[in-house]
Order: C-alpha cells, then structure tokens, then sequence
C-alpha cells in the first residue's frame, strides 16, 4: 500500500573558503581517505532548557550529557524555522524555507490532506552527500509531504523508515466528535491512545503499519539506525534520524514509563537519550566513532501550551510557533571524538549550517545555481578558528520577523502563538534586546542603540534586496 554594522555577508554569495579545500583533505586523511560518517539527531519539540546539560533539574541524559563533554556544546544555536515543516526544510537544503515555499501564511505546517511537499527542485543533504557516494537513510518523521513523490526516497534518500507528518495527526472522525475537537483530544493525556492517531508507518515508499506503534517507536528508530549503519559501514554513511517526539501525544515504552522524576514527558526524552546511548555504543562497536560526527539538536522549540505534556525554554522566552529566542534557539551537540576540540561554544549557529558544513566534509562543491543561507562550521568544529556567522534571520511565515547581528536582536515583528505570550505587534522604532546580556529578551534598549539599529535594518535592507519566495507549498489543502 502507498502512502498517499555595515559589511558584507556571507549569505548572499556562493564561495568556497580557502580553508575548503584543507579542512576536506584533513577529513578524509584518515581511515583510508573515508570522509567522516555523519549522523543527525533532530528531536521534535525539545526545548532549550528540557536537557540535563543545558541546566534541566530532573530530566537525566546521561548519554548526551556524555557527548557534551567528548564534543561541543553550542549554546546559540537555530533553526530555521519555529514549527515543524518548514524547519525541516531549512535543514534538508540550507536555504531559508521561504525561498523554497516550504514556509506559508496560510498554513505553517503540511496537513494529512495537504496536496505539496519539498519541490523535486531543492537538492536535498541527502542528494549533496550521495555526489561522494554517501548511503544515505531518512529514519523518523519526514514532514515534507506524504505523498509518494515527495517522500525520502525521492529526495536522496536510500532509505527510509518513519511516520510521513507528526504523530498528533490522523484523529479519525469520530475520535474528534467524541473528544470536542483536535485540542479536547490532545490537552488531555488520557487520550494518548495509539488507536485515536491513525499515523502510518512506511518504509521506503510503502505503509507497513496503521496506527504506528508510537510506544515502541523510539526504540524502533533506535535500532533502524543501529542497523543501517553495520550494513554500511563500509563506506561513508549520512543518517537524519528525526525523532517524532517528545511532541504530543507522548508515548513511551513499558520500560521507559515512570522512570523521570519529570513525569511522562521526561520518561519520553530519557528514552531518547537512552536510544543514542545505544547508536554511540554501536558506533564504537564496530570501530566507527573515530570516523563519525554526531550532531543533536530539535526542529524548534517547547510547545509550552500543553504544560506538564510541553517542554521548557530554560531562560529564554516563549516558545514553539515564535520568533522569540524560546522558539527558535535549541539545544545543540556536536560529537566527534578526536575531531573536534571539546568545549563550549557561544558563537551563532543555525541547522542551516549544516548543509554547508557537511558538503565540505564530503568535498562536494556547492550548487551554484540558488541562493544559499548556509554557512561553513567547519573552521570551528575542526581548527577552532571564528565562526563566519555573525547574523540570522527570524522569519515567521513569508515575514521577516526579527533579525541578530553580533549579540543584537531587532524585533520588527512580535506575535505569540496557541493563546501565548500577546498578539501580532509591529515595531516602529524596533524592539532591541542584547542577547549575551539579556537571553530573556526583557531589556528593550532600542532608544539608546540607534547606531546598532540601523546597522541591523541595513542588513535587512540588503537582504529583501536578494530575496525572491519560491511558490507556496503549503496552501493547498482539502479534496483534489
């Protein structure tokens, strides 16, 4: 069955580094010229503040706080995007979301009955990475369109294991009337039943199980990548292993259940954890983990509406849904022993990077044919030079939002989300807040920085200048 300051920056220009070429041949040098392997952990939904390591009370990852201390832990790292598709999508191409129409005004995320996906035209990680001959496995949720043509395998993908769309999705009809809507089913842990979210399983392109399973599904990922990688370790391998939680509805395994002192939704992340627990231990098993790089990280931040069953931004404000630093700034390791120089880093950083980071892991020349909002970690991960990333991009939808420059953030634009945090608000001046002195974003300090604003609206300036939005993607929806 198948699934239905004024300067110049970095991203307006395609250009390959001089440290390019050096940083790739340092790469491959060992383990017989093999490029590092390369996995991906994005969990969905995790907050800033919902790891031991990045200040949680009661949740334990001993694991990832394992990898904190091998690796580097990034503490102002973002994503792309503050809700599921179009995150993902900045994370897959290293292009804002807007430019490829994976972001929209009309709905943020794709739908069950949604008619579009990720265009055939982006060049996926996957597609870069397969130019150096990368075996290549999409294991999770994909959230990129369920139809076939849109699923993992047709964008690089080898393989593919995982729910098409997020795991609160598919309520049958009744299930809905019975409950009072979606939010009567999904507020109330009680209904967190496998049977009232009719989510399919696929692999490959075809359904082998509805409902998932989402009690074992953890696990099941878990071993899914586990497996991938002693069928391929033979050659370079690049894994995006997309958890579908701790968003709700949460569930956990029988073994994992009432083990967190957080509840339910630490029983769900301790799970995890304890899944790359089992993947760095397979790692080493098979003499890997000298010739991987590891990254974890979340597609966004805590969906805080839902309390108890929600995550939590730690220091920052708000949540999943905003541009506010708790919507879009997530917990982030990078791990590759005897690669990387363990520490802290506090330069910025993005999901976006990656695409260009790993391209040069890979030798692989960029396209040269699009705009890219990548840029290269490289130099930091491995020669612990400066990051060339001194800004980012806050869009909600096809709006820019907010924009950084150096530890600065401009808010043109503020607006809660799911009841939270106010209504839409245009800012004229903008608001101002230094984020190394002020996360929180509770400080404005617009009136006496006119110099850092106008740096700031200049870089926006050029910016919209470059801008072109590809066509909405996410718009239609219903009965063809």
């Amino acid at each position: 069955m198948e699934p239905f300051k004024n300067q110049k920056h970095a991203y307006f220009k395609i250009f390959l580094s001089p440290s390019f070429f050096s940083i790739s041949k340092s790469l491959t040098a060992q383990n017989d010229g093999q490029p590092l392997n390369i996995i991906v952990i994005f969990a969905d939904d995790l907050g800033y503040g919902d790891l031991s390591s990045f200040g949680h009370p009661t949740i334990q990852t001993p694991n990832l706080d394992q990898m904190v201390v091998e690796g580097q832990k990034w503490t102002q790292f973002y994503v792309g995007a503050s809700v599921c598709t179009p995150s993902r999508a900045a994370l897959l191409t290293g292009r804002l979301p807007v430019r490829s129409g994976m972001s929209s005004d009309n709905y943020r995320v794709l739908f069950p009955d949604s008619h579009h996906g990720l265009p055939s035209s982006e060049i996926t990680l996957a597609e870069q990475l397969k130019k150096a001959n990368y075996k290549t496995a999409c294991i999770g949720k994909w959230h990129l369109g369920h139809q076939k043509e849109y699923l993992p395998l047709q964008h690089g993908f080898d393989y593919y294991f995982g729910i098409p769309y997020s795991n609160d999705m598919d309520a049958p009809q009744s299930v809905l009337e019975e409950k009072g809507g979606y939010w009567g089913l999904i507020t109330d842990p009680k209904n967190n039943r496998i049977e009232n979210f009719q989510v399919p399983l696929i692999q490959n392109n075809t359904v082998i199980e509805r409902p998932a399973n989402q009690h074992t599904i953890t696990s099941r990922y878990s071993e899914e990548t586990i497996r991938f990688i002693k069928n391929n370790k033979d050659q370079p391998f690049f894994i995006y292993l997309a958890h579908n939680l701790p968003h709700v509805p949460l569930f956990a395994s029988k073994e994992a259940l009432g083990k967190s002192a957080r509840g339910l939704y630490g029983d769900v992340v301790e799970e995890i954890d304890q899944g790359i627990g089992t993947i760095l231990k397979a790692l080493k098993e098979e003499g890997l983990d000298k010739n991987t790089l590891v990254v974890f990280t979340s597609d966004n931040g805590p969906w805080t509406v839902f309390k108890e069953q929600g995550g939590s931004a730690g220091p920052l404000f708000a949540g999943k849904g905003t541009t506010w630093e708790g919507g879009m700034r997530v917990p982030t390791v990078f791990w590759a022993p005897g690669r990387i120089a363990p520490g802290i880093v506090n330069q910025i950083g993005s999901t976006l990077d990656l695409y260009h980071t790993f391209s040069t892991i890979a030798g692989v020349p960029l396209p040269k044919d699009r705009t890219l909002d990548s840029h290269d970690l490289g130099p930091l991960l491995f020669e612990k030079q400066k990051a060339s990333r001194d800004h980012f991009l806050y869009y909600r939808g096809t709006q820019l939002y907010a924009a950084r420059l150096g530890a600065y953030k401009a808010h043109f634009i503020t607006q809660g989300e799911y009841g939270q945090f106010g209504d839409k608000k245009t800012h004229d001046p903008p608001l101002l807040y230094n984020l190394n002195r002020d996360p929180s974003e509770q400080f404005n300090i617009a009136e006496t920085h006119p110099e850092v604003l106008k740096n700031i609206e200049s870089l926006v300036t050029e910016h919209k200048k470059n801008m072109v939005p590809g066509p909405d993607q996410l718009k239609d929806r219903g009965v063809k």
